[in-house]
């Protein structure tokens, strides 16, 4: 995978309309979508498709059937994962072209095996109250894709 593009990766997605509008992001953006499965849902889910709407045949979708499937035909230094679990925010990194945003399912995000395999490349996006647990994976997604592409321009 030598593509100069951006590329949101979703490991196990739980919630049709956060895919949906990740989907539609990316489609916005030229990102490429990989969906590492299990899906908590079908591709044909009627919340997924409103979500996306018209924009399906926009969006470049890289199916895997596990995250170690994906994982051995990565470039490391082009991976970047993102937790609650870490304190190093996002924006005190540099992002180059053909980076891969990695983001963990909605209910428990990445597995603590990742995190621990790739502690040196895991970032969060800071929240002041913690009395907040986390934020919408699809919110997620575009704060960082966003900081990417300003980094980028």
């Amino acid at each position: 995978m030598h593509d100069k593009r951006f590329h949101i990766v979703l490991v196990e997605p739980e919630i049709p309309p956060n895919t949906g509008s990740i989907a539609r992001l990316c489609g916005a953006t030229d990102t490429v979508l990989h969906l590492v499965h299990p899906l908590g849902f079908s591709v044909d889910d009627k919340h997924l498709k409103r979500a996306g709407l018209d924009y399906w045949n926009h969006v470049v979708i890289q199916h895997w059937q596990s995250i170690e499937e994906f994982l051995e035909t990565c470039d490391e230094g082009k991976l970047y994962f993102f937790t609650t679990k870490v304190e190093r925010p996002y924006y005190e990194t540099s992002f180059p072209p053909g980076s891969f945003l990695v983001f963990g399912k909605e209910t428990k995000g990445l597995s603590e095996e990742i995190i621990a395999l790739y502690r040196d490349r895991c970032y969060t996006i800071p929240m002041k109250n913690k009395n907040i647990r986390s934020l919408n994976l699809a919110m997620c997604a575009g704060i960082v894709l966003y900081e990417v592409m300003r980094q980028n321009t």
